[in-house]
């Protein structure tokens, strides 16, 4: 075997040692991590990133708004903090929802790491964080001001010293402090693990630098996903998305150009930004349309600055894809996690046949809490005070030649929290979480099913729930190919009462709350599907007699 073609397999094993690295990272983070949401659900992400700021590798573990986000986030530390002035043990913190990941809820923590006192590479982490003060997780605020704190970019420890000040600002404006403080320091540790273990893999393989391994990467990267951009036809495709919004309703409009070796998704002509906090940053709208181009274009280069930097982004300031501050941005992935499907749209017209149908979205954040200061005194006397997370799941659209996934987050990839987690963390109980029957839209490929959640409280007393991020109450998702949509969502107190907004719902005591997630649409007419498919459905009661007979014609 020649020189070159050893030196190829070790730069490989190392590329696939750098991925090992931070999804151990991650996993540090998981195991950890104080919030539920974070330890049971995954909402993080992990990334190694060289000393001019690219992001060389991503962690499996994540979702794309976060590593996405991230991957551009690292740099804007650079503006205030350059790295020559990094020392050992230096660490740096930032909320900042237009230069991190889209809102307050979400801590970036970035560590640079020395071989020696040579700065050789930078590890970034970031997790959701369950209370950051302010309207708490609402849409509710119109600025944000009113959403929490923020925390401008600023040295979280220096020299190894943890900066205790900075740490109880953030703590005296959180309900949740312990918790708060729990997850900041889980990311720092996640960091340090990811640096212990690089200097590790540098010193295995002898390197005093891994720029050139960076290079590699990235140039890599570039090449395969250009050469993926060049096998599809060029033109112009657009697409719109009609979305329930908060004070008026919300259109997405999408524009996708693809000219040689160049990808642009531009969402001009969108809607104004809303007065609520239902905005998405333009760093957000950038991961996921980015994301959504790079799942269909490219699934099989890494996620890295190389692959990334193929796609390119347009929005107009002052939309609710680019809202400008201080527009509130709490609930950002109600309108940033539409946006894959949205790019899906265009693409399905570039590739017909080869795109799935759109899918639920947007998780719906079930953001549960006590009523204390709500209510009336004495309707909580005796009540204890909580506030706990959970998630709520709907199906992902009909794929050529498979049904959608049912209660799958996509294109999040977040996972749920387990009911028994969020009951033993306060007095409420889940009555019912199972599959909604005939949720999935019909066709060829069924769309995946949602789930219907009820939730009740063990005390004679009130309790809260926040609407921010329930979306498709009525604008179902879309089927492809002739696919028909999926169910809407659907919220209600058990009394039968509907929720009618985004806002902040008491529930009475003896009453409960019934959540019934949107479905992913269908895929190709439902006429074609396979008779076995329709058959072994209605056994599972995935659909019912009805439905069959509606859908796919099957006899009385």
């Amino acid at each position: 075997m020649s020189a070159d073609a050893l030196q190829a397999i070790r730069t490989q094993v190392m590329w696939n040692r750098l991925i090992a690295v931070v999804e151990e990272q991650a996993q540090s983070l998981l195991r950890t991590a104080f919030g539920a949401i974070t330890r049971e659900a995954g909402d993080l992400s992990a990334g190694v990133y060289d000393t001019r700021g690219r992001m060389l590798a991503q962690a499996m573990t994540g979702t794309p708004g976060h590593i996405n986000t991230m991957a551009s986030a690292v740099k804007h530390f650079f503006k205030w903090y350059p790295v020559a002035s990094m020392q050992p043990g230096d660490v740096y913190i930032t909320n900042d929802p237009w230069l991190g990941t889209g809102h307050l809820f979400d801590y970036v923590v970035m560590t640079p790491v020395f071989l020696g006192s040579t700065p050789v590479a930078i590890f970034a982490s970031t997790c959701h964080v369950i209370d950051v003060g302010g309207v708490g997780l609402s849409a509710e605020g119109n600025s944000v001001f009113e959403e929490g704190t923020l925390i401008p970019h600023l040295k979280l420890r220096k020299a190894g010293e943890l900066n205790e000040e900075l740490l109880s600002v953030i703590l005296a404006n959180s309900r949740n402090p312990v918790e708060v403080r729990g997850d900041i320091l889980s990311l720092v540790s996640a960091n340090d693990t990811g640096a212990r273990r690089l200097i590790a893999m540098m010193e295995e393989f002898a390197l005093a630098s891994i720029d050139g391994l960076a290079d590699h990467i990235i140039e890599r990267s570039v090449a395969a996903t250009r050469e993926a951009i060049r096998g599809l036809p060029n033109g112009t495709w657009s697409y719109e998305m009609p979305l329930d919004g908060y004070e008026r309703p919300i259109l997405l409009k999408a524009r996708l150009t693809i000219d040689r070796e160049s990808t642009v998704i531009d969402f001009t002509g969108s809607s104004p930004a809303s007065i609520y906090g239902i905005n998405s940053p333009r760093t957000y709208t950038h991961a996921y349309s980015v994301f959504g181009l790079k799942a269909i274009i490219a699934p099989h280069v890494p996620n890295n600055a190389g692959s990334l930097s193929c796609f390119d982004l347009v929005t107009e300031p002052g939309t609710c894809v680019d809202p400008v501050r201080p527009s509130p941005v709490t609930g950002r992935h109600v309108i940033g996690q539409m946006l894959a499907d949205a790019v899906f749209g265009c693409l399905s017209q570039a590739l017909p046949g080869k795109v799935q149908a759109e899918s639920a979205g947007s998780i719906w954040i079930l953001a549960l809490s006590s009523a204390h200061g709500k209510v009336p005194p004495e309707e909580t006397a005796g009540a204890r005070v909580f506030q706990v997370t959970n998630i709520g799941l709907g199906g992902i659209g009909g794929r050529p030649g498979k049904d959608g996934l049912a209660t799958t987050a996509f294109p999040s990839g977040i996972g749920t929290i387990p009911v028994e987690v969020t009951e033993a963390q306060c007095p409420l109980w889940f009555r019912r979480k199972q599959y909604l029957a005939d949720s999935g839209g019909a066709g060829e490929f069924r769309g995946g099913l949602s789930q219907v959640i009820e939730i009740a409280s063990r005390e004679a007393a009130p309790f809260l729930i926040s609407a921010a991020t329930f979306d498709r109450l009525r604008n179902p998702a879309q089927g492809r190919d002739g696919g028909r949509p999926g169910r809407n969502g659907a919220a209600r107190r058990g009394s039968g009462e509907a929720l009618p907004d985004k806002g902040l719902h008491a529930i009475p005591p003896g009453d409960s709350v019934v959540l019934e997630l949107p479905g992913g649409g269908g895929f190709g007419e439902p006429q074609r599907r396979d008779r076995a498919r329709v058959a072994a459905d209605l056994e599972a009661g995935v659909i019912s007699p009805e439905a069959a007979r509606r859908d796919y014609d099957w006899p009385a």
